[in-house]
Parts: structure tokens; sequence; C-alpha cells
């Protein structure tokens, strides 16, 4: 699948409107952080060598306001947090220890120099911040612009649309008949394409119908579309064959995987990818956070490598199968910090209510020996708010 992934042009970007996006170059800093030494505390600039003493006191700098000249010895100047350090102080006296007599500080003792940040203590100008390939949140969205960067170049998002097959699927909200159940896959599906970074939309839905499938995905202006349901080999999984009439080549024709075997991947003679997902709800949420997520990760150029820990076994687990199994699970940490996952009882793939509870996935590599309690197991975290 990733080898057929294609990656998204670049654009420009401003900071607001890149959470979540990819970087696609590397971002240097514009100058020093901080430009100048800077306070680290409210307090009094001295030189260390006057105290313990009564200091006269020049003046003051506050942030973006700085004191004007070079401060001479037997001086004091009134400072506060973030303000630079007057030419000639060497050091920070906080106020708590400090204390005014009218046109003097007392400083009863010699200060250390830790209260003054130094010029470049965060980076320097030049230094690498973020590379590319980088996920962008909060906290490196924070790092770009103590750089000096407004505009950042990244991967344009993948257009991703998602439909949904099978005479039994309705839209939620929709008067359902007594063999028809509601679209509850596509939805969880969409936001977490969203929030792996994709333009995604949801199709409506369409039954067990050749050309309304065909219809459908001709319709779709998109990079990648995925499909949900309709991806086995019965009579009325119809996808396959609908597609092949738009040139479809696969890639991938089905998975050793549990729940969703019959997970595969392809592409339109136009060029667009095709991820097929499994209807089961599980199933096909199982099997996006195994191959959707690595997919779109890839198509912006990040680093498709699923994010794994280890944790220890807090039931037994038997003996698995010839197929890979993740399973839906409940991770714990005990009063000794060690962290555990256990399994829920029933992992049946039509069952929503279980993966609304579980936050991580335990893998079971294929015919894979039974597990005790405390053995070390793999886990792949769900990113549960």
């Amino acid at each position: 699948m990733l080898a057929w992934a294609v990656p998204m042009p670049v654009e420009s970007v401003t900071l607001a409107a890149a959470l979540d996006r990819t970087l696609a170059d590397d971002i240097h800093a514009l100058r020093d952080q901080p430009p100048y030494p800077a306070s680290a505390m409210d307090g009094w600039a001295v030189v260390a060598a006057d105290t313990p003493g009564k200091l006269r006191i020049a003046g003051e700098s506050a942030a973006g306001t700085p004191f004007a000249t070079a401060m001479a010895r037997g001086e004091a100047v009134r400072i506060f947090t973030g303000a630079a350090v007057p030419r000639g102080a060497d050091t920070v006296v906080i106020q708590e220890v400090a204390a005014r007599d009218g046109d003097l500080v007392v400083v009863p003792e010699t200060p250390a120099a830790e209260y003054v940040r130094p010029a470049g203590c965060d980076f320097r100008g030049g230094a690498l911040l973020l590379r590319t390939g980088t996920r962008l949140d909060p906290w490196r969205l924070s790092l770009a612009a103590a750089g000096g960067r407004r505009m950042l170049g990244v991967a344009r998002r993948p257009r991703v649309a998602f439909l949904s097959t099978g005479e039994e699927i309705i839209d939620p909200g929709e008067a359902p008949g007594p063999y028809q159940i509601f679209d509850a896959a596509t939805v969880a599906l969409v936001a977490l394409a969203g929030r792996w970074g994709a333009a995604a939309e949801r199709l409506k839905p369409v039954g067990d119908d050749l050309d309304a499938t065909v219809q459908a995905v001709r319709d779709a202006e998109c990079d990648l579309i995925v499909t949900v349901g309709g991806a086995s080999v019965g009579d009325h999984d119809l996808v396959k064959p609908a597609l092949k009439r738009l040139g479809l080549e696969l890639a991938v024709e089905n998975v050793n995987v549990r729940p969703g075997k019959p997970t595969w991947f392809g592409r339109l003679a136009d060029g667009r990818r095709v991820l097929g997902l499994p209807g089961n709800p599980s199933s096909s949420l199982v099997c996006a956070e195994l191959f959707l997520r690595p997919l779109l990760m890839s198509m912006q150029g990040a680093d498709p490598t699923l994010p794994m820990i280890h944790a220890r076994a807090a039931a037994r687990f038997p003996a698995n199968g010839p197929r890979e199994h993740w399973m839906r699970a409940k991770i714990s940490a005990g009063t000794d910090g060690v962290v555990s996952a256990e399994a829920f009882a029933d992992q049946d793939s039509s069952l929503v209510s279980v993966f609304a509870s579980a936050d991580a996935l335990v893998r079971r590599p294929a015919a894979g020996g039974a597990l005790n309690v405390g053995d070390v197991i793999e886990a792949l975290l769900l990113e549960r708010i």
C-alpha cells in the first residue's frame, strides 16, 4: 500500500492553518532566541561584584522597553521578567531578596547568576528547529513561531471520500426499516481521517447496485477513495466488480488480519487510490488504524510507523490462530507505574460499544503462543480525548 501512496503537493499556509499538517520544508531559526540576555524573574539587575551592599537605583528595564544606557558600577536597575539585562550588569537579584530604601536598594548577599537567560539559550539563529515530515502540533507551531516563521510549507491535505455500500445501510437519523442499520463506521472514519491530516468527506451510502457504486466513485473528486462494506466475496459484495469498470488494479487483495481480512487496496485507471474496508464497524476501524492511518501519513510525507508500546498482560491470553489478531483492550497503570493491557472478553467485529470503551488495540501475532499474566505484549494506543 505504501509503495503505491501518492505524495501530496506542497502548499504554503499560515501558522493558524498548519495544525495537524505535515512539514514539507525544514524550519531554521531566523535569529537567536532570546535575542538578548533576559531576566528570568522580577528583581534588580546588578553587578555581582557590587554585592552585598547598597546600590543606587538608576532606572527600569521592562519587556520591550529596556534600560537605554549602560549601567555604571554601584548602580541597580529595576527589572521585570523577560526584560533585557542592561549592558554592564551580569546578574539579577530577585525582588524577594532585595529591599528598597528610597533611591537605594539593599542587597544582603551576592546573588547567583541563575536568573539571567543568556542570548540564544533556547536556540541560535540558523539552528534547525523542525525537520521535513514533522507533524505540527500546538507545541511545534509555537517553536516555528518563536523561530520567526509566519508561513509554513506543508503537504496538501489528502482528499479522501468515504463510501458505504449495502442495502442494510442508512444514514443516522433516517427512519430505518426492520432489517436496516445506521451507518456507524463511516462517521468515525471521516473523523479519524481528519485527525490524521486529511480533508475527508462522507458520500451518500449506496445499496448493492453496480451502476450506483460506479457513479458514486466516478463523481468523487479526491485522491483516495475508501469504500466501507462490499469487500468480501459474497453475491452482494459488488464493490470490486463495480470498480473494475473504472479500471481497478489491485495491489492487495486481502490481509492476514483479524478482524478485517477482506481489506484490499488498489488504484483506478485515473490514478486515484482505493482502500476497501470491511463493513463491520470494528473491522473497519481496526483496519483504518492499521492501514488508512499509515497510508495518509505516507501521502503527507510523515512517518507511517504505528506508535506501538509494550505492556504487561493483565490476564491470560490464549494461543492465537493463523491470522494476526488486533484485540480491543483497556490500558491501565498500577501503583508501581507498570502499564497493563486487558482485552475485552467479547471481540465480535460488529460491536460498536466495545470499541467506544477501548483505548488500545493489543497485537497478537499469527500463531502466537499463549501469554500468562505479566508477560509482555504489544499494544497500539488509540487517540482518545
